[in-house]
């Protein structure tokens, strides 16, 4: 059953709860989605969720600001995600793994370096293969087309390195519109990868403090193993690790035995 939380800011974000609603300390999980997805249409989370809840471990999925039933007016700025973050942390029994997919690995990053409660970061396919310079470019000119109001601009710019066919399916399954209707929820996105990319990673996550778990699918794109391995490296406590996976996602019963482990600490 969907439920709701305030942010400290203001905003109201639906999440779905699985799994002990008073957990352990530090045995939760938060996922946090990356561009585009929601609770809706995101069925493989959901089950991956539900398959953690039956190893005891709680876990947290939910709309990020400005999708699906966490509407969102205005600029989306990464502070608001952030307390989004928070708020879901707390719903998570006050302290959590963070699960980033994406470009939402940085912005679980974030959530850690800024001192909220997490307890370990698990990065699904952390797209952390550009320099800052190209980063900071490529989310400048997106938030320059979002800022004039050419949305559908903005989601084109935010998807350059991706693969054409992703547009080109979005279009003839008729769903491009709803996809640029949310573009402005990539904001957070976008201004968490600059600032992730605008120091080393050794910089980053020499800072967290928490285990950190890389993780690539058994069939990725060119560039995420290598990703995974600096981030590893980098961190105090990190490795990185291949699972089932292909086509930016993972296999929902592996990916839920692998944060069990991780959630019990090995």
């Amino acid at each position: 059953m969907t439920e709701f939380a305030t942010t400290t800011l203001g905003d109201t974000v639906a999440f779905d709860r699985h799994g002990p609603s008073a957990p352990s300390a530090g045995r939760a999980v938060v996922f946090v989605a990356g561009a585009g997805p929601h609770r809706a249409g995101d069925p493989i989370t959901t089950a991956t969720a539900a398959l953690l809840a039956d190893r005891g471990v709680a876990s947290i999925v939910h709309d990020r600001l400005g999708r699906n039933e966490s509407p969102a007016d205005g600029v989306i700025t990464l502070e608001r995600e952030l307390a989004a973050v928070s708020a879901m942390i707390t719903a998570a029994g006050g302290s959590a793994v963070l699960c980033g997919h994406s470009s939402g690995c940085a912005i679980a990053i974030e959530a850690a370096r800024a001192g909220l409660p997490v307890t370990g970061l698990v990065l699904w396919e952390a797209p952390f293969m550009h320099s800052g310079d190209e980063t900071r470019e490529w989310i400048e000119e997106f938030e320059r087309r979002l800022d004039a109001g050419d949305r559908d601009g903005a989601q084109r710019q935010y998807m350059r390195d991706m693969p054409a066919e992703f547009i080109d399916r979005a279009r003839e399954d008729g769903i491009w519109p709803a996809v640029i209707a949310q573009v402005e929820s990539l904001r957070p996105d976008g201004r968490a990868l600059v600032a992730v990319a605008a120091e080393p990673l050794t910089s980053i996550l020499g800072s967290v403090g928490v285990p950190v778990l890389a993780v690539v699918g058994t069939e990725t794109f060119p560039g995420m193993a290598e990703a995974a391995e600096a981030i590893a490296a980098a961190a105090d406590d990190g490795r990185a690790e291949r699972v089932t996976g292909a086509h930016h996602s993972w296999d929902p019963e592996t990916m839920a035995e692998r944060l069990a482990r991780f959630v019990g600490g090995s």
